[in-house]
């Protein structure tokens, strides 16, 4: 099993570190601080009777950890996996969440003041999976809401 962990560096005041990745098109980012490390560990073992987007679970250094497809709860069909495919540890709360991505991208450093608020929706995807958007030079950094995203009962239903 191979692993890259996340390095937190030193930043600025009033800046932020994101970890980003894609899903599909979507350029996606976790504070720095949420991430536990990024995995190439992507095969998971399905769970009987889980939701649609929980696509199983992991064995992480002897602690089971849930995979969340991040595709499906932005109702964006179902990861394919490949090699590039990447599963993103994150903290939320006490648990170890694993989040299934298309991608990973980089880490960019923003300032915090010029993350604006998200619209509605992005690209077709519901806008309450998203803290704010960050501009880039030729593209949007879309900041994700890992605790909204990791509660939603199923994609289309409200949160828990």
């Amino acid at each position: 099993m191979s692993t890259i962990t996340t390095t937190r560096s030193v930043r600025s005041a009033g800046e932020v570190e994101f970890v980003t990745f894609y899903v599909g098109d979507l350029l996606i980012g976790i504070d720095i601080h949420n991430v536990e490390e990024i995995n190439r560990q992507v095969e998971v073992t399905p769970v009987p009777q889980a939701p649609p987007h929980v696509r199983g679970v992991i064995n992480l250094r002897g602690e089971v950890v849930t995979v969340v497809d991040l595709r499906k709860v932005l109702e964006m069909g179902r990861t394919e996996i490949n090699q590039c495919t990447r599963t993103v540890v994150v903290n939320s709360g006490n648990e170890e969440i694993g989040m299934l991505v298309d991608r990973v991208a980089d880490v960019v450093l923003a300032r915090a003041d010029q993350i604006d608020t998200p619209p509605a929706n992005i690209s077709g995807v519901d806008g309450r999976f998203f803290k704010g958007v960050y501009k880039l030079d030729k593209t949007l950094l879309i900041v994700l809401d890992v605790d909204a995203a990791i509660a939603v009962k199923e994609p289309g239903l409200p949160r828990l």
